[in-house]
């Protein structure tokens, strides 16, 4: 076999473009398409980098003889994924710019490498950009963090307790448990529902559209009816894929319910102990693994890897402060009313699998939240509450802070999400799906919606981000502090009683038997 043979069939065999096998090799394209007619012999040098990438010997790469030629081919075959199929959030170098913004937050000296994290992030799917993208993480596992940087974020949960500062509220007599937990259930549920039609929207289509179908400022459900040949025309948006209010017959399945589902049965089975595994485990074997998203598709594979919690929430995970724990948080706010802390336990025990810092902080304080909710509706007390059992020395601390103390020296609403506009950026991925914003944004529309349940899920939805997410959380949270009756039957209608979901064995259940389920859980 010829060299020119030789380098074809290793860059063929490892699914390599002439471009990429010459960004490996530091040189032209014009340099390998001549190597492989024949035109020119790569230098010396050359040949001993090709030898010792794909491991052969460099008297096989140059020698024609049969010997050889087997040699060749019993080295140069190789069995390499099809990156291109590859999911993104399963390719960790996809989102490599994400994971250097995520490290600069953290407060992580790695700025030095910004051009090399580009510079990476912008070659094709390939085995040399997985290379890379390898080695830059092993940048980031063993990064220190800035002398100068202001924040004490702990993942420990002992470290945590230390750097709380714990809020004492009034107790509220209210409705009764029942109905606050059925409020909660069906406030989430409806919630979710007006978010998840338009999942993904941006405000510069979203609030134009709400303009054009009468429903300025946002105020109903979102219906196919809505959705004009006009606007599909004028709009990049997926519309006609969409769920709506208007033609379904229950709840269409969705990550964010399906957590809350998926919890009870997490409590069947481990009881209130539970531990870190007993969740890792419970996702392995409850769901297919694309019901899982971003963090928890990370941490998803990582179990399957044979990565247990907390390192699971940390091998290749640059989605690790995004809001996936936050909206896991409900069902253990469910099953600790008047407890916190309790509540806020049980969420960092999930929360840690997938997350680290602000992203189980985020759990936590939507945790014990809803647990506070159940004896008070104030909702300065509950937000209160609920950063009450996360560090004070975080970010997300100081963030959702940052929005009560505007709230209560008079700053409008329409400034308030203005300014959480201007701090996070709803265009890129990480701005948009970062817990921190968030949990703005589920803190101003409790305090500026008071107590009104479609106003408030209203407001959650209509300043986009995470629009099903919030919606879910804020319709909890209301539900909980207000119960039941507080849900008009305008938005519970369409619902029917009923959440689907993807769980195995599981698949529609019924709200009210959900209620009672949980009621049951709160009493074991």
């Amino acid at each position: 076999m010829s060299i020119a043979k030789a380098i074809n069939s290793l860059r063929t065999d490892a699914h390599l473009t002439q471009e990429q096998f010459a960004d490996i090799f530091d040189v032209s394209q014009q340099s390998v398409q001549k190597w492989e007619m024949g035109d020119s012999v790569p230098e010396l040098n050359k040949l001993i980098k090709i030898s010792k990438y794909f491991g052969i010997s460099l008297d096989a790469l140059i020698l024609d003889n049969n010997d050889r030629n087997i040699e060749i081919e019993q080295n140069i075959k190789q069995l390499r994924p099809e990156y291109q199929v590859i999911s993104m959030w399963e390719y960790y170098p996809t989102d490599l710019m994400v994971e250097y913004n995520q490290c600069v937050e953290e407060g992580l000296d790695i700025e030095q490498y910004k051009d090399v994290f580009a510079s990476v992030a912008r070659l094709p799917k390939s085995e040399h950009k997985r290379i890379l993208g390898d080695a830059l993480f092993n940048v980031v596992l063993n990064a220190k963090v800035r002398e100068d940087y202001k924040y004490i974020e702990p993942n420990d949960l002992e470290k945590i307790k230390t750097l709380r500062k714990p809020y004492t509220y009034d107790k509220v007599k209210g409705a009764d448990m029942e109905s606050r937990i059925h409020g909660a259930w069906l406030g989430r549920t409806c919630g979710c529902m007006l978010g998840k039609t338009v999942e993904g929207i941006h405000t510069d289509i979203f609030i134009p559209f709400l303009k054009e179908s009468g429903n300025y400022p946002l105020h109903r459900y979102i219906y196919r009816s809505d959705i004009t040949d006009e606007i599909l025309n004028k709009y990049k948006f997926g519309f006609l894929t969409r769920p709506y209010a208007d033609d379904i017959d229950c709840f269409p399945a969705d990550d964010d319910m399906n957590y809350t589902v998926l919890y009870q049965e997490l409590i069947n089975k481990s009881g209130k102990g539970f531990n870190s595994n007993d969740v890792a485990t419970l996702w392995l074997n409850s769901q297919i693994k694309n019901a899982y998203c971003t963090a928890e598709r990370v941490a998803f594979c990582n179990f399957v890897k044979g990565y247990a919690p907390p390192d699971s929430a940390i091998h290749k995970n640059p989605y690790r402060e995004w809001l996936g724990g936050q909206i896991r948080a409900d069902y253990f706010g469910y099953i600790n009313p008047r407890n916190p802390s309790l509540a806020a336990e049980m969420a960092w025990r999930d929360a840690r699998i997938s997350h680290v810092k602000n992203g189980i902080y985020g759990e936590m304080f939507v945790a014990a939240m809803l647990a506070a909710a159940a004896e008070t509706d104030n909702f300065e007390d509950i937000i209160l509450a609920g950063l009450g059992e996360i560090p004070h020395t975080s970010r997300l601390y100081e963030e959702v802070m940052s929005v009560l103390d505007g709230y209560k020296k008079g700053v409008s609403k329409e400034d308030c999400f203005n300014t959480i506009h201007e701090k996070y950026d709803e265009y890129t991925a990480h701005g948009w799906c970062h817990t921190a914003p968030n949990a703005m944004i589920v803190a101003a529309s409790l305090l500026y919606g008071n107590g009104d349940y479609a106003k408030s899920i209203c407001m959650a939805v209509e300043t986009c981000f995470d629009t099903d997410c919030n919606g879910a959380t804020v319709g909890s949270i209301i539900g909980m502090a207000k119960g039941v009756e507080i849900i008009p039957e305008y938005w519970s209608k369409p619902i029917n009683n009923k959440i689907e979901t993807t769980i195995f064995g599981v698949s529609t259940v019924n709200i009210t038997d959900r209620v009672k389920l949980t009621i049951d859980h709160i009493n074991r």
